[in-house]
Parts: C-alpha cells; sequence; structure tokens
C-alpha cells in the first residue's frame, strides 16, 4: 500500500516539475496577492476628502481648521465660502466630509460652553463614514479639551476647591499600536492557502478523469483510498510549503510579529489544510470537466471567506449565519493563526478549535472518499 502511494506521490511531484507555469502559480500569485492585501486590507482610513467652511473666522476657528487640514486622516480639497458649496460637494461626491464651523464658535467655547460643529458625512460607504465620523469626534474633543480644564481650575480657584481631574491611561494589548495589518496578515495566510490549496485539489481528479488517465490507474491494482491519499498528500506538503513562504513574507515585510510556539501553528496548519484538501477533493468528484469545477470553486469559495469572520464580524451575523459558521474550517483556523502570532497561546486555550477542525477534516474527507466511490460505480 505504501509503495503504491509513494510512486502516486512521485509522479504528482514529476508531473509539476514538468510543468513550469504551474510552479509559478504555486510560488508567485500567493506572494503577490499577500503584499497586494495586506497593504489595501485596513479598517484604517486616510485621506479622506474634506470641505471646510469657516463662519467664525476667529483665533479658535483657524486653529480648529489646522487641526483637521495638518491631520493625516482627512485631505482638505475647498475651503467653502457658503453652506450650500458645502452641500453640493457632499452630494456630488467630491468630498466625504464636510465641516462646519458657526459664526461664534469662539465665544462660546470662552465661556466654557458648549460650541457646535456641524458634520456632513457621505453615508454611500457607511464603513469609512462612521470611521471618519469618529476621527472628527476625536480631533474635535481634543481641541476644546484645553478649554474645558481652564474654565474647571478658573472655577475651581474662584470658589476655593481644589481641582480634581480624570486622568485616562490607555493599554491595548497584543497590539500595542493598534496597526490592522497585525489582524489582516494573518488572516491573509488561511484564506490564501484555502483558495490555493482548493483550487488545485478541485482539478485534480477531474484533470484525470478529462485526459484518460483516470481509468488506467483504476484498472491497477491501486484502492480508491490509496488513489485519493496520493492524490492529495502532494498538495498537502505543497499547502505546509506555501504557509511558510507566505507567513515569511508577512513576517519579514509587514513585520507582524510571531509570539507563539510553531508547533501548535504546525498543528492547526496541518488539520486546517486536512479540511481543505477535503472540500476540494468533494468538488473534484461531483465535477464532470475542469470549467465545472472552476465554476464550482466561486460558489465553495466566496461563502467560505465571507463567513469567516475575516472582515465581517460573526457576531453581527443573523443567527442562522452565525450557527452555518461552524462548518466553516476557515473560521476556526483564522483564530488558531491570530491567537499564535499575536498572543503566543498553546493549546491549552486553543484545543476546542484544534477539534472543531479535525472533526470537521475527517469528516470531509469520509464523505469524500464515499463520494469518489460512488462516481466510479
Amino acid at each position: 500500500m505504501l509503495g503504491r502511494i509513494f510512486h502516486l506521490l512521485l509522479k504528482e511531484f514529476l508531473q509539476l516539475k514538468r510543468d513550469k507555469s504551474a510552479r509559478l502559480r504555486l510560488l508567485v500569485p500567493p506572494v503577490v496577492q499577500m503584499l497586494l492585501f495586506g497593504y489595501a486590507a485596513t479598517f484604517e482610513v486616510f485621506n479622506v476628502a474634506t470641505i471646510i467652511l469657516d463662519q467664525d473666522q476667529t483665533q479658535e476657528s483657524r486653529a480648529l481648521v489646522a487641526d483637521f487640514v495638518h491631520s493625516s486622516r482627512f485631505k482638505l480639497v475647498a475651503i467653502a465660502s457658503g453652506r450650500r458649496q458645502v452641500q453640493d460637494a457632499v452630494e456630488s461626491s467630491t468630498a466625504q466630509v464636510g465641516i462646519v464651523v458657526p459664526q461664534g464658535f469662539s465665544e462660546l467655547l470662552r465661556k466654557g460652553q458648549s460650541a457646535p460643529l456641524q458634520v456632513l458625512v457621505d453615508g454611500t460607504n457607511s464603513n469609512t463614514a462612521l470611521i471618519a465620523l469618529g476621527y472628527v469626534g476625536e480631533i474635535s474633543g481634543a481641541f476644546g479639551q484645553p478649554y474645558a480644564q481652564d474654565l474647571a481650575q478658573r472655577t475651581g480657584r474662584a470658589l476655593g476647591r481644589p481641582v480634581a481631574n480624570v486622568s485616562l491611561q490607555e493599554r491595548y494589548w497584543y497590539n500595542p499600536n493598534l496597526n490592522s495589518r497585525w489582524f489582516f496578515v494573518p488572516g491573509l495566510i488561511g484564506t490564501l492557502i484555502l483558495m490555493t490549496i482548493v483550487n488545485l485539489t478541485a482539478f485534480a481528479i477531474v484533470r484525470e478523469r478529462e485526459v484518460g488517465t483516470l481509468e488506467q490507474l483504476l484498472v491497477t491494482p491501486i484502492q480508491p483510498i490509496e488513489f485519493i491519499i496520493g492524490k492529495t498528500l502532494p498538495f498537502f506538503l505543497i499547502g505546509l510549503f506555501e504557509v511558510s513562504i507566505v507567513a515569511a513574507v508577512g513576517m519579514l515585510w509587514f513585520q507582524v510579529p510571531f509570539k507563539g510556539n510553531p508547533l501548535v501553528l504546525l498543528l492547526g496548519t496541518s488539520l486546517f489544510l486536512l479540511s481543505v484538501l477535503a472540500i476540494g477533493l468533494l468538488i473534484s468528484t461531483l465535477c464532470k470537466t475542469q470549467q465545472q469545477a472552476f465554476a464550482s470553486n466561486f460558489f465553495v469559495l466566496n461563502p467560505l471567506f465571507i463567513l469567516s469572520g475575516f472582515s465581517f464580524p460573526i457576531s453581527s451575523m443573523p443567527d442562522a449565519l452565525q450557527w452555518l459558521t461552524y462548518l466553516n474550517p476557515l473560521r476556526y483556523f483564522l483564530v488558531i493563526i491570530r491567537a499564535t502570532y499575536l498572543k503566543g497561546v498553546g493549546l491549552d486555550v486553543l484545543w476546542p478549535q484544534m477539534a472543531a477542525l479535525a472533526a470537521l477534516g475527517l469528516g470531509l474527507f469520509a464523505l469524500a472518499v464515499l463520494r469518489f466511490r460512488k462516481s466510479l460505480d
């Protein structure tokens, strides 16, 4: 049995050696996608197109406008001369944010009263709008804080009472600088490996069937289970190799720290690859042609990505979809890889995810073997 599996394994690697384009597809696209997504995928928002109308024209209002102009979060596209110009800029998408400093702003600020600031936000992209609105609140809050402290001190001295200050000291665990790439890059490793290995495995048996070599193999003494192991084991080893390459790019290029145990990550990756290989094998046994396998990949990979929690929080999904995510191996692997990278936790914490991946992998692999036997009949 082991000898027949070894010869199948050797056959797959020899075929890969002869196919130069296949070797390029295995190495170049994952690295390029890691670099592209590593820069493009982020929760942070910079250079939001902004138009500002300063109706107060005082030292305080100009200082507030300067805070927005010098912030990397906002990019000033115009200084408005009237409210209508601000509204037109937001409606025409020339600006995503319009800020109006009303007349009397500085006077209210000196009196210690609430100084209103009108903000118009293009809500077409709700995520960007909410983040930009939060940045407006941070900048305006930081601007008004010295005036509030000065009022408190003057009031306290007039009443003969000491001034009590509340000092907030923030401390972020595991990601001190709140670098969103530290969150996205480990997730990209799992996502890219999912897409690559499912594609490779989905075409494995279909290609053999199309060129007519599947029937030739099956008339030999090889058993179906041996054939499946021999076809999937090379992709398992390729998957481990690609994980190491993509992970090295993430750590060296994007400076994402790795604080965990490599053996824990290796175990989680192996269990994840088992599930991924089984998914690709199922697609391969259900399709008759490579065109069908290619189309089926989109039908399978997109829901796996959306329901993984990579970019959309699972807790925000409807209850029915939240239950459906428990059948998604990428959901568990994202927890494992992010926890090992950023938190450095071990099996004592990650064993539920490991157990779920093992159960999913064995179940999907058994289903794929049964389906392969049925397709032969």
